[in-house]
């Protein structure tokens, strides 16, 4: 279950949700406290294809999450406002363990604390009508339960993670089967390169992109998503405030 955790030396006036921290489940019970959540767009060929954007060589490209977009698995996603068209990802999850900058590839991997499945939950149709206007992402992607996230398995006990399944479906019909090992950028190049933008700390996330096959869901959907040698995640769609 995530937790939110209070904080002291906040000054009144700040609602509680000001006052907390975010904690990820871990699979060895050790706290984790989510700092920010990072997400790598378009790092898989299918899905680039499939999404009719971009260029396959592209070099990776960052946005964010609030960290209290998270939602543990088996919780509920609200079907959120000012869309028509919820999507899911399902992607790897980096979860980073040391603070650092400018990292080398040959050194990023010891800088990971472990791996988790995550969805990143879109707007779809916010999402490229920003894109049609050449505005930032944020209006589909950074709302609120928008970064289901599974329990992070630390590196000590499951390695680092350069192949495997990724999967998702939905109500029991698959509709994501791909390999992690087909990303275009690999864990130790996504680290390094977002560290030569931001310093890294324990405590952020990076979800590292999706294959072919997102689509859409609705109030009633029940999403399971896995990644070998990791704990599956599973969240259902419910109800929302929708305008």
């Amino acid at each position: 279950m995530i937790k939110e955790v209070a904080i002291s030396g906040i000054g009144e006036g700040y609602a509680s949700w000001h006052d907390a921290a975010m904690q990820a489940d871990t699979t060895d019970g050790s706290a984790y406290m989510v700092r920010r959540i990072y997400c790598v767009g378009r790092n898989y060929v299918d899905h680039i294809r499939e999404m009719k954007e971009a260029d396959e060589r592209d070099p990776p490209f960052f946005f964010q999450k609030p960290a209290d977009a998270l939602v543990a698995s088996h919780g509920i996603v609200p079907y959120p406002p000012f869309t028509e068209d919820l999507q899911y990802e399902v992607e790897l999850v980096v979860a980073i363990g040391r603070r650092g900058h400018d990292v080398a590839p040959d050194d990023a991997l010891s800088y990971v604390f472990g791996y988790a499945v995550g969805l990143d939950m879109t707007r779809r149709d916010r999402q490229r009508e920003a894109g049609r206007k050449g505005l930032p992402w944020e209006v589909g992607k950074s709302f609120d339960h928008s970064a289901p996230c599974g329990a992070i398995t630390p590196a000590k006990l499951v390695g680092h993670l350069t192949n495997g399944s990724i999967r998702l479906s939905v109500n029991g019909a698959m509709r994501q089967d791909s390999d992690i090992s087909h990303m275009i950028w690999k864990t130790p190049e996504i680290v390094s390169n977002l560290s030569q933008q931001y310093e890294l700390h324990p405590g952020d996330l990076i979800f590292t992109g999706t294959p072919a096959g997102v689509g859409p869901v609705i109030p009633g959907d029940r999403i399971d998503a896995s990644i070998s040698r990791l704990q599956p995640l599973s969240v259902q769609i419910g109800l929302g405030r929708r305008l």
